[in-house]
C-alpha cells in the first residue's frame, strides 16, 4: 500500500499575502459601493476594502472558534458569534445587521422614547432598494471560502450572520470612504498613514483621540473617485483602535502594494 503524503496542518493566516486571492471579489466590492454612492472606486481601493473586510471576518471567525473550542465543539453556531463579540468588543461591527438577525434579538437593549414608551424593533423591509441586509446573500460564497481557509465549519444560521455582518460592515466602510472624499479628508478621527507597523521609517502613531480642529487630514485625488487612502481613512472610522484596526490597516497596505505591483 502506497504511503499517503502528510498534509500540513492549516494555520491562521497572519497577513494578506497568505491568501493570494481575496474571498471577496472586486466586482462585489464595487457593487456595494454603487449601492451607496455614484462615485467610482479604484482598483487598489477595491482590493483594500476586500482586505479589510476579510481581516475583520477572519478575526470574528477566530473568536467564534475559540468559543466553540471551550465547549469541545468544532462546528460554529450563532451563539459562538455572540460569545466572541462579548469577549472582544473590537468585533462589534456591522451593527445594521443586529436589528435584523434573530441571533441578536433581545441583546441590543430596549429603546425608549422621550415619553418612556418602548420603541419597537425595526421590521424587515420588503423594499427592493439595495441595502446591507437585502444584499447579504452576495457574501455567502466569500464567507464559505473564508471559513474553509480557516478549517472551520458553520451552521447555516452562522453563515447567514457572517454574510450579514460582512455586508453591513462593507456598506458602512463604503459610506465612510465616500464621506472622506466629499469632505476632503478625515475631519473627526485623526490621520491615516500608509506605513505598515514594523516598517522602517514608521512615524510615531497619533493618539486615538485627536482634536479635529488641529489635525484635519487632507486627501489627494479628485472628488469623484474613492481611492485606497479613502478606504484606509474609512477603516480608522469603523475600527476604533486596538489590534484589529492595526492588523486591518497593515494587511490593506500590503493589498494596495500588490495591486500597484500587478
Amino acid at each position: 500500500m502506497t504511503a499517503q503524503p502528510i498534509r500540513p496542518e492549516r494555520s491562521r493566516p497572519e497577513t494578506a499575502s497568505v491568501m493570494d486571492v481575496s474571498p471577496f471579489k472586486p466586482s462585489l466590492i464595487k457593487a456595494v459601493v454603487r449601492d451607496v454612492t455614484p462615485m467610482h472606486v479604484s482598483r487598489s481601493a477595491a482590493r483594500a476594502a476586500a482586505s479589510v473586510t476579510r481581516t475583520v471576518l477572519t478575526e470574528i471567525i477566530e473568536g467564534a472558534r475559540r468559543a466553540a473550542a471551550a465547549e469541545a465543539r468544532k462546528k460554529l453556531f450563532p451563539g459562538d458569534l455572540v460569545s466572541a463579540i462579548d469577549r472582544n468588543v473590537e468585533l462589534e461591527v456591522g451593527g445594521e445587521w443586529y436589528d435584523h438577525s434573530p441571533t441578536f434579538r433581545g441583546l441590543t437593549g430596549v429603546l425608549y422614547d422621550a415619553e418612556g414608551v418602548i420603541v419597537p424593533s425595526r421590521k424587515r423591509s420588503r423594499s427592493r432598494k439595495p441595502s446591507a441586509v437585502v444584499g447579504a446573500h452576495r457574501f455567502e460564497a466569500g464567507v464559505k471560502k473564508l471559513l474553509s481557509s480557516q478549517g472551520a465549519t458553520a451552521a447555516p444560521a452562522m453563515v447567514r450572520d457572517l454574510n450579514g455582518i460582512a455586508s453591513a460592515f462593507l456598506t458602512d466602510l463604503a459610506r465612510d470612504a465616500a464621506m472622506v472624499v466629499r469632505e476632503g479628508g478625515v475631519k473627526r478621527f485623526g490621520t491615516v498613514t500608509l506605513v505598515a507597523p514594523g516598517e522602517p521609517g514608521e512615524p510615531t502613531p497619533p493618539p486615538h483621540l485627536v482634536d479635529p480642529l488641529q489635525a484635519p487630514s487632507a486627501r489627494r485625488g479628485d472628488g469623484r473617485t474613492i481611492g485606497s487612502d479613502d478606504i484606509l481613512a474609512a477603516t480608522t472610522i469603523q475600527l476604533f483602535g486596538g489590534n484589529l484596526r492595526q492588523r486591518a490597516l497593515a494587511e490593506a497596505h500590503e493589498a494596495i502594494q500588490d495591486a500597484s505591483a500587478g
